[in-house]
């Protein structure tokens, strides 16, 4: 595999490899969304889903005072679905859809062709660099966005600290080596005791720029970012790196460029880090409980009104396994981050 002259890799440079390289990348190459892909997002399971983040957003658009001009941006919008159903949602009210600039913030060529076959071109604007949003509101939407991106591991061996890096060689089989590293020169570097109380850290620097951007966004020009991803919020962290392939997890190492990487969001970690930035408050529930505070019970029951068994049943399957705690309800996690004085709670 003739991939780069570079074999020792950081293990976030490899996951970047694997999955964002323009030939041999994951997101480059395969449709991993769906049945026929590696994993299904809730979206896709249910158009519930993203019902509930359209009204959550209209809302939230009111919490601000129901500015004439406002951004709603997606941040990695996979195969387009909530988008769409966002739009449709949004239809119904005229001033609010009038006053929206619909924006998708996708890293991928091969998915920002899928959701333009989707959405077409004329209700959304596609970036590349989130300071190229219109200086106005911003309501962001992260369904899935940070456990995609790619992740740094380090490991407190006595009083050393270890990173963890991959060998990759196309004559023999990845594997894993570690490194010593000096924790406070990049600790330094993002301006956050990220080692504090920890045997083990597992974080994205990425990740964490985009919240520091899209923080001095919302205490610029007003708004909020809704996550939603799975994760833990335990002082401590872990190893929770993955491979994902065809629904079932597999070693990240196994097939290169042929399986998605992702890893648990430590919501606690974003919590410390959003007291640090000052200014912001953060809201913070599991999916299950924000799916039924936001009312999806009742808009499953209104909309399986007079349908066959059948279709009503494939309506609660679908509700279930968003809400279950056993399938996506309690491993989900919704997040809210906005400015201190806005009280906005729903949902949480």
């Amino acid at each position: 595999m003739k991939l780069i002259k570079k074999y020792n890799l950081s293990l976030e440079e490899y996951i970047n490899l694997s999955l964002y390289d323009k030939k041999f990348g994951y997101y480059s190459r395969k449709k991993s969304f769906g049945k026929k892909g590696d994993f299904i997002t809730a979206p896709n399971i249910s158009r519930l889903f993203s019902e509930m983040i359209a009204i959550w957003s209209i809302s939230f658009w009111e919490s601000l005072g129901s500015p004439r001009k406002f951004n709603l941006i997606e941040l990695g919008a996979g195969n387009g679905e909530m988008m769409k159903v966002i739009i449709e949602s949004f239809q119904n009210f005229p001033i609010l859809f009038k006053s929206c600039n619909f924006v998708i913030h996708e890293k991928s060529p091969s998915l920002v062709d899928i959701q333009k076959k989707k959405l077409g071109k004329d209700n959304v604007v596609w970036i590349s660099d989130l300071n190229k949003i219109r200086k106005i509101p911003s309501i962001f939407i992260a369904n899935e966005f940070f456990d995609a991106i790619a992740i740094r591991q380090f490991e407190k061996k006595g009083k050393t600290w270890f990173e963890k890096f991959v060998n990759l060689n196309g004559k023999i089989k990845p594997f894993y080596f570690e490194k010593i590293v000096d924790v406070k020169k990049f600790e330094n570097k993002i301006n956050f005791k990220i080692s504090y109380n920890q045997n083990f850290i597992e974080y994205s620097e990425l990740g964490l720029k985009y919240i520091n951007d899209i923080s001095k966004i919302i205490k610029r020009y007003n708004g909020g970012l809704l996550i939603i991803d799975y994760g833990y919020s335990d002082e401590k962290m872990k190893n929770t790196l993955k491979g994902i392939s065809n629904h079932k997890f597999v070693d990240i190492l196994s097939n290169f460029g042929n399986i998605d990487i992702s890893h648990n969001i430590n919501f606690n970690l974003f919590k410390r880090f959003v007291k640090k930035l000052g200014g912001l408050k953060d809201n913070l529930t599991t999916q299950k409980n924000f799916l039924i505070k936001m009312g999806i019970r009742q808009r499953a029951e209104i909309l399986s009104k007079n349908l066959t068994f059948y279709k009503k049943a494939d309506i609660y399957y679908r509700l279930r396994r968003l809400v279950d705690e056993k399938q996506m309800g309690k491993l989900f996690k919704v997040m809210l981050i906005k400015k201190k004085e806005n009280k906005f709670k729903l949902g949480f």
